[in-house]
């Protein structure tokens, strides 16, 4: 490996840095401890994990990138090179910091990172995957050794700042609850918040929304995404046969015009002509790639597949791109779940929509909606459309996306 190998990269690098803003920041941005040795970063494609480390590159490496090479893993360079023959040139040639993107697109690419932290301790990494990604089960053991985070769609938080309508700081769900009437009387003040929500339901989860001319390209770009996820990614992270790929294809065409879904899973199983564990272990491939969101009655575990009780899509920009028809009570429940779910643990009541964190419980509807459907229980709110500001238990939907 020579110094001319490294050259197209290193322009890469200048170019790509030069057209980086750092006016407005994805909330993982400020999460991230970045002195870390080892840092992982995973998530659905298009949430903005590349901008995210090349920011961090541009905000603190201008004046030193002699120091740092970045690399996409799906360059077809790797194609005849090693990441470990890279590492060493690297190590050699008294780089420090290394940022690998996609690296699910290269082969025991866990393994490969693993000896080079092993092997070259003065080199700190960071690299960001498919949403796919399962640390724990890698043949690698990389748990031990770095620091794991997963990076979700924009909150409506970020979406208004993104958009130049206001900027405000996250509020966590406990802080909401207390405070949501101020809170609220204060920031409609300023702004007219539901026009911008409507907006957000529709297309403004995914940061391309800003780059996208309307909605109808917004769908067929994200439609395009999730092809590239189900066709590539699955294919790439897990060990299954293009057949099966067709069958994730043919469970979420089933899924999408039947969310919120309660799944009979020897139904569908019949349907994809599978097996039940088959079946299941499938629809929590979906939920790893963040197309789906599968709620149980008790905490979400990927070791032990348990029955789903009901099943959305990850968020409403999701109901608006696949399905030929939104119900408006699916949307604002598919909200409220994709953006509770970043911080909270939510599984799902025997009353009411949603219970967080085992104690809050939610219910979400309408302005016209009231407590009888959760009468006499303690903790208990209601997540109202259409309203700006609030009173008591009763809080605007629109703030559950506030909290990250």
């Amino acid at each position: 490996m020579t110094h001319e190998d490294i050259i197209p990269f290193i322009n890469r690098l200048n170019a790509r840095i030069t057209n980086i803003s750092l006016d407005f920041k994805r909330y993982l941005y400020n999460r991230i401890d970045w002195n870390d040795r080892l840092i992982g970063i995973k998530g659905f494609r298009g949430v903005g994990k590349t901008t995210l480390i090349l920011q961090h590159i541009k905000e603190c490496f201008s004046d030193n990138l002699q120091q740092v090479f970045y690399a996409s893993l799906d360059d077809l360079w790797f194609r005849k090179h090693s990441i470990m023959e890279l590492a060493e040139y690297l190590y050699n040639h008294d780089y420090k910091y290394l940022y690998l993107d996609e690296v699910h697109k290269y082969p025991d690419w866990a393994l490969s990172i693993k000896n080079i932290y092993d092997t070259y301790p003065s080199i700190n990494i960071v690299y960001t995957g498919s949403s796919l990604l399962e640390i724990d089960n890698s043949k690698a053991d990389l748990s031990r050794r770095q620091t794991f985070y997963s990076m979700e769609g924009m909150s409506f938080r970020e979406y208004l700042e993104y958009m130049g309508v206001i900027k405000i700081m996250p509020i966590c769900l406990e802080e909401l609850i207390k405070s949501h009437q101020d809170i609220a009387t204060n920031l409609t003040s300023k702004t007219k918040v539901l026009v911008h929500f409507d907006k957000y339901l529709r297309y403004g989860y995914y940061p391309f929304c800003k780059n996208t001319s309307s909605e109808i390209t917004y769908y067929e770009k994200l439609k395009e995404v999730i092809n590239l996820v189900v066709e590539s990614d699955l294919l790439a992270v897990e060990n299954i046969s293009y057949p099966t790929v067709l069958k994730i294809k043919q469970l979420l065409s089933t899924i999408a015009p039947n969310v919120p879904l309660v799944p009979n899973i020897s139904k569908l199983s019949e349907q994809l002509e599978t097996k039940s564990p088959q079946c299941l272990r499938l629809l929590f491939l979906l939920d790893r790639a963040r197309i789906v969101r599968i709620f149980t009655k008790l905490q979400k575990s990927y070791k032990h597949l348990a029955k789903p009780e009901k099943i959305f899509l990850d968020n409403s920009n999701l109901l608006y791109a696949i399905s030929d028809y939104v119900d408006i009570g699916t949307c604002r429940e598919t909200f409220v779940a994709s953006q509770l779910s970043v911080d909270n643990k939510i599984t799902m009541p025997g009353k009411g929509d949603f219970l967080v964190n085992g104690k809050h419980l939610f219910e979400v509807g309408g302005k016209g909606k009231d407590f009888s459907q959760i009468a006499n229980i303690s903790n208990s709110y209601l997540a109202v459309a259409d309203v700006e500001v609030g009173f008591g238990n009763r809080i605007p939907l629109w703030m559950l996306g506030i909290t990250y």
